[in-house]
């Protein structure tokens, strides 16, 4: 079969109006706003209200998304839903989030790979528009980290928020063939995922008394080497999917980036060579949203008026397991 051109043609974002602001952790452990600020860049994060699961916020990003497109969601081929926070382990939050539509035609299920779940969906679902097996994608990226956060422990508590976001992949029309999806790629390396994990909870080590008394159904983190490794690898992958496409980052109109930390960001952008002006961030507000950060944060590009038709971006994340991607566009909207 003939390729056939993936584009993204609309996005829908949702966060639950609850808000978790740096003065409030203040009062839950012993932190202050000037430390958060300064080595994350957060200031304030969204907290799902207590009977809010992450396929309601799912499905919310969803009909914003179809809302945009003008479509109804019985018109979709398939969705996609990616998350490390599913409202259980089965049926999959793809099978509710469908439901919640109403598109009962409509075939899905969850992807999980941390915070790079999104960027692995997105890729799957443009190839399942490039190779004719769909017309129309729905990769929503969600997550309500806020329900496996210790807010005792000050290191992980300040980093996460809820909320989600959701991308329409489909083909681009006959006049659009320079615009969508250019190339991707993706990594895994296990050997290191002990420094970013939620231990309790699967099939290794079942929940018992003992596994919640000890508080291993929570993020466990540590910083300093998911700093050293996001850096490097984002680097590298960005720069190798630039290289082998023709680009530098001379070329790129913006990058987005996972939003985990504005210093490693930072520390990317720089060593990539790309001025702050061609590096989105929107960590301040919303904080690490896992799977959700990349579409929030796009969103916010394309409103503020640094995303346009035509425009080469692109998207770069790091989470846990580890896993990398790194994806690279021309904006079709």
């Amino acid at each position: 079969m003939p390729y056939i051109k993936p584009k993204i043609s609309a996005l829908g974002c949702y966060v639950p109006p609850g808000v978790l602001t740096n003065h409030d952790l203040e009062k839950l452990v012993q932190t202050n706003d000037e430390w958060i600020l300064d080595r994350t860049g957060i200031s304030e994060r969204h907290i799902a209200a207590p009977d809010v699961a992450t396929s309601d916020l799912a499905t919310c990003a969803a009909r914003a998304a179809l809302g945009q497109r003008g479509m109804d969601a019985g018109e979709l081929d398939a969705l996609i839903v990616c998350t490390v926070t599913p409202d259980m382990l089965f049926p999959s939050t793809a099978c509710i989030v469908q439901d919640n539509l109403g598109a009962h035609s409509v075939w899905g299920f969850d992807l999980i790979a941390a915070c790079s779940g999104f960027l692995y969906g997105l890729n799957t679902g443009a190839n399942f528009v490039a190779s004719g097996a769909h017309k129309r994608v729905l990769v929503i990226g969600a997550d309500t980290m806020s329900r496996i956060i210790d807010y005792e422990d000050r290191t992980t508590c300040v980093l996460f928020g809820d909320g989600a976001g959701a991308f329409i992949v489909e083909p681009a029309g006959a006049d659009e063939q320079n615009l969508g999806f250019i190339d991707f790629l993706g990594e895994i390396y296990v050997s290191v995922g002990a420094f970013l994990r939620m231990p309790a909870g699967g099939s290794r080590m079942p929940a018992t008394a003992e596994t919640v008394a000890n508080k291993m159904h929570y993020v466990h983190q540590e910083g300093q080497q998911v700093f050293k490794y996001a850096v490097t690898k984002m680097y590298q992958m960005c720069s190798e999917l630039l290289r082998r496409n023709g680009f530098t980052t001379k070329d790129l109109d913006l990058m987005i980036p996972h939003q985990a930390n504005k210093r490693i960001i930072n520390a990317t952008a720089e060593k990539l060579g790309l001025p702050e002006s061609r590096v989105m961030m929107n960590i301040a507000h919303y904080g690490n949203t896992t799977a959700g950060t990349i579409p929030l944060a796009t969103r916010d590009a394309v409103t503020e008026g640094r995303l346009k038709k035509g425009d080469l971006v692109l998207f770069a994340a790091v989470g846990a397991g580890y896993t990398v991607g790194a994806s690279l566009w021309r904006w079709a909207y």
